[in-house]
């Protein structure tokens, strides 16, 4: 198996050429004098030599070994404890934290990249820190001054680690009928009983402490998730001076044995009268958590992203050495007994589908990211309209993202052959590993729903002319420059089939309660198709005039040459079937199945 290398070079790319980013961070109140072009380019250079050098070599192994779980006590790893030692050394725990705490206050834009190398390197690994920040996230945004004073600080060193606890045996998607009790005590605390599954680091031997944000209910609360509120509850309790004090009566009950990820612990937590404390208010937990939904989501999109090009890095390097009969226009290494599979057109098909869908997967997770942090650190109407867009891209960059992700795994797996079924080369860990992000933090079929219903119908499509608008801006821009013709009018032909596609459906909704459901998978995978050729067309538009002078910019306009020519049209068939409507799935009776 090929050794990881970050890709920096097309991240600064990104960063500095495509999205402008140190002008973004200049103009923006809340980032202006924060972070510069020198600041960003060494955190990323750090991260790459600790993805490289720390993280990726304990990757097979951890997966291999798996966690441990013996009689409440879970147990990572070989290796995993002096990895996160290191990564808490390095102060990467609060890259994009709050200052006020101790965090470093850092860009998305450059946490999305960051992400990525961890990720990339050791998916397992990254999910402990990646919850720690989701919990950092909705304590610093809803909890009191006092709780942000108390937990912060210890959690951005990774002192400390978070969970976050939504999920029960019999409430996944619904957790409007979620158990878990909340009784208030005198002191202000309220005593917290029930049990959680599928808890991602919901115990482990890394920190030394874990806290849980648990969604439960009041004695009082409304029915449904109207009644839910969100709480802050420690494995151990914290004392006066802020050690760690006596147990919280928070266990674990066991962990899964899960098709992949098995260096990162998937717990079944247990709260048995657990003191916690209230964060946000009363009865509207799912809203406090839906501050750090955002972050998450497109992190988990990442991680797609990060497995997509594991494994495109593997394939490639196979493709150049692995040897196999001729190239169909003669031997083009004839002093060897065949040439390296790289010559075959159909190797090279699925090695430019990973590249094609590998960068504009990198480029829309920067974009989202960009989004992000203008509704994090702008003002006014600015502000305003970031939030709405985050709003509407957040389940393509997660759903859509990790489909491709799933997707290019197993094309690296194909690359390989009879050796990617072997499990020394990597590859099928990949695919296992990458397959539970099409799963959790809201199943893509969920996000698929939570597009059409929530962002497009229930806006009448004005969330989504916010997208087009910005597309359309694009498009102008480049009406001069005659050698972006075969980029920007595809691109506004494949606009405007969306728009019609979101347009029909919107008006389908009126008299066919089916119609969003049945037409919200392909349409998120169109929006999807067509938001990734805008990623490509706006790389283009950079690389077209330097390509003679430098092959890293040749190669993005090649690569973006073969998505508008073999991945683009699949929009085609994608239209076809959200205009399809729903009688061909809801007229078949149940029994007929």
């Amino acid at each position: 198996m090929a050794d990881y290398k970050a890709p920096l070079r097309e991240m600064n790319f990104l960063l500095h050429e495509v999205f402008a980013a140190e002008k973004l961070w200049a103009e923006l109140p809340g980032l202006a004098g924060a972070v510069d072009r020198e600041t960003a380019d060494a955190i990323l250079e750090e991260m790459a030599k600790l993805a490289s050098n720390t993280l990726d070599p304990i990757n097979r192994s951890g997966d291999e070994e798996g966690c441990d779980w013996n009689d409440g006590v879970v147990t990572t790893p070989a290796g995993f404890k002096e990895a996160y030692a290191t990564f808490c050394e390095g102060g990467w725990g609060a890259l994009l934290g709050n200052p006020e705490y101790g965090g470093m206050g850092m860009p998305k834009m450059l946490g999305a990249q960051v992400e990525e190398m961890i990720n990339a390197s050791n998916i397992s690994f990254a999910l402990y820190p990646v919850l720690t920040n989701g919990a950092c996230l909705a304590i610093d945004a809803h909890a009191s001054e006092v709780l942000k004073q108390k937990f912060l600080p210890k959690m951005y060193e990774g002192t400390w680690a978070g969970a976050m606890d939504l999920t029960e045996p019999h409430a996944g998607t619904d957790l409007g009928i979620i158990r878990t009790k909340a009784e208030p005590r005198e002191d202000g605390s309220y005593s917290i009983s029930g049990s959680k599954i599928f808890i991602t680091g919901g115990d482990q031997d890394l920190s030394e402490n874990i806290i849980h944000l648990v969604l439960a209910k009041l004695p009082d609360a409304p029915k449904g998730p109207k009644g839910i509120s969100l709480f802050l509850v420690p494995k151990y309790k914290v004392n006066e001076d802020g050690s760690v004090g006596e147990s919280n009566n928070v266990n674990c009950g066991s962990i899964e044995h899960k098709m992949g990820i098995k260096a990162s612990a998937t717990c079944a937590m247990n709260f048995d009268g657990a003191q916690g404390w209230l964060v946000g208010e009363e009865n509207k937990g799912l809203a406090a958590m839906f501050t750090m939904m955002n972050y998450e989501r497109l992190g988990v999109g990442i991680q797609g992203l990060g497995a997509s090009d594991r494994s495109y890095q593997n394939a490639l390097e196979y493709a150049r050495d692995r040897i196999q009969s001729r190239s169909p226009a003669g031997a083009q290494q004839p002093e060897k007994a065949a040439d390296p599979i790289i010559v075959h057109p159909d190797v090279r098909r699925m090695l430019l589908t990973q590249k094609a869908l590998v960068g504009g997967g990198r480029a829309l997770s920067t974009y989202v990211a960009q989004w992000l942090d203008i509704s994090k650190f702008g003002e006014g109407e600015e502000k305003k309209n970031a939030e709405a867009m985050v709003a509407l891209l957040t389940p393509v960059a997660k759903a859509f993202t990790t489909d491709m992700g799933l997707d290019c795994t197993v094309i690296g797996q194909q690359v390989f052959g009879g050796h990617g079924y072997i499990r020394e080369w990597g590859q099928e860990q990949l695919v296992r590993d990458v397959r539970i992000t099409q799963i959790y933090e809201g199943t893509n079929g969920i996000q698929a729903l939570d597009l059409v219903g929530r962002k497009t119908v229930a806006s009448g499509g004005a969330l989504f002319e916010l997208f087009a608008a910005d597309v359309q801006r694009f498009i102008d821009s480049q009406v001069d420059r005659e050698a972006m013709a075969e980029f920007v009018q595809p691109l506004a032909t494949e606009l405007q089939r969306l728009r019609e596609a979101t347009e029909k459906m919107i008006a389908a909704t009126k008299e066919d309660p089916y119609a969003p459901g049945a037409a919200s998978v392909e349409y998120l995978h169109l929006f999807g198709y067509v938001a990734y050729a805008f990623m490509w067309a706006k790389v283009v538009a950079v690389a077209l005039d330097k390509q003679e002078a430098d092959s890293f910019y040749k190669g993005q306009v090649k690569t973006a040459r073969f998505y508008f020519a073999r991945l683009l049209p699949r929009t085609q068939a994608l239209a076809s079937s959200v205009n399809a409507g729903s009688a061909t799935l809801m007229d078949l009776e149940e029994e007929l199945f």
